[in-house]
């Protein structure tokens, strides 16, 4: 089958899967109180890991997971610098929280679905990043002279349904056919309540987020439709929590969160599903094409490096870039 082809029929069942869920987004819209939706933010795509860990306005919260991960204890938040790649593309290509402290740049991504692939994403993320640290610091990439940067460490936050370790390293290599130059780790931490209990002890915030998603499947298990779970789940926590007035002054978007990525992990399933029913080798072909069409919105890069990385042709990788209708260097 052709990469045409596969395009093709891809973007036919796309187009129905985001069919039948854009209905079922309004059947639960519905049920959000309109007095509340008249007064929330609109911009809904960020996810509740995002809202509560890379807001700036709880940078306390960001430092307390940062420490809980590291074992340090930095007290002041504003050691914090926030450089979130902002506009990215919705449910491909998101960068949840990036910043800079102590001279480290930390990429941080929340998944609900297990991904091996994430070493690419943030090697990806990884570039922008530090071109635009590149840009707005004085270094000097034609130095003589050894220019220091900030060394990089990332981590993914995992709170799937499917069970994974506590604790796992993901590596770009894994995904090489031999040996290769660049090497990406990325840790991915298990934050299902119950998981990493030290850590979730040491970060009270995280711990009442992992409980609150707890709780929004308990009850959605119960047969209550996701409103009504969020809703039950929010009531159910104690004045101790200390995000818990931040969520229910922002409870019309925290809802809209979970619903979202409750429409990401369907849209997500259903791919799994058809790359299991079309067999191995149009499965890799697809992956191949996931991969540039990433590459290809994330921007900046040349057709003959999107292929390498891709393993499509540069002829392939041109139709996909007129396909999606971005323009190539």
């Amino acid at each position: 089958m052709t990469v045409e082809e596969i395009l093709r029929r891809k973007i036919e069942e796309m187009e129905k899967t985001i069919s039948g869920l854009t209905k079922q987004n309004e059947e639960y819209r519905n049920l959000i109180n309109d007095n509340d939706l008249k007064d929330a933010k609109k911009d809904y795509k960020d996810r509740l890991f995002k809202f509560i860990f890379g807001n700036p306005e709880n940078k306390q919260w960001t430092l307390s997971l940062y420490n809980a991960i590291n074992g340090t204890n930095y007290t002041n938040p504003d050691d914090i610098q926030f450089n979130t790649i902002g506009d990215a593309v919705y449910m491909r290509m998101k960068n949840d929280i990036s910043f800079i402290v102590a001279f480290e740049m930390d990429l941080w991504e929340h998944q609900s679905s297990f991904n091996p692939n994430m070493p690419m994403r943030f090697f990806i993320y990884g570039g922008r990043l530090y071109e635009k640290y590149i840009a707005a610091s004085d270094y000097y990439q034609y130095s003589s002279m050894l220019q220091p940067v900030p060394r990089p460490v990332c981590v993914c936050f995992y709170n799937g349904t499917k069970e994974q370790p506590e604790r796992q390293v993901l590596k770009l290599s894994d995904a090489y056919e031999g040996e290769g130059d660049i090497e990406v780790k990325v840790t991915m931490l298990n934050i299902n309540y119950g998981k990493n209990q030290h850590m979730m002890e040491s970060c009270e915030p995280l711990k009442e987020y992992a409980w609150l998603v707890d709780a929004v499947r308990r009850h959605q298990s119960e047969r209550m439709d996701l409103d009504a779970a969020v809703d039950a789940a929010l009531d159910e926590m104690t004045d101790e929590y200390v995000i818990k007035t931040f969520l229910l002054e922002n409870r019309a978007e925290v809802k809209s969160m979970f619903l979202t990525e409750y429409n990401e992990e369907k849209v997500m399933e259903k791919e799994r599903q058809e790359g299991l029913r079309e067999g191995r080798q149009e499965g890799r072909q697809e992956r191949n094409i996931e991969v540039a069409s990433d590459m290809l919105k994330a921007g900046g890069m040349s057709v003959s490096f999107i292929a390498q990385i891709s393993r499509l042709s540069e002829e392939a990788v041109r139709k996909l870039a007129s396909t999606l209708g971005i323009a190539i260097l």
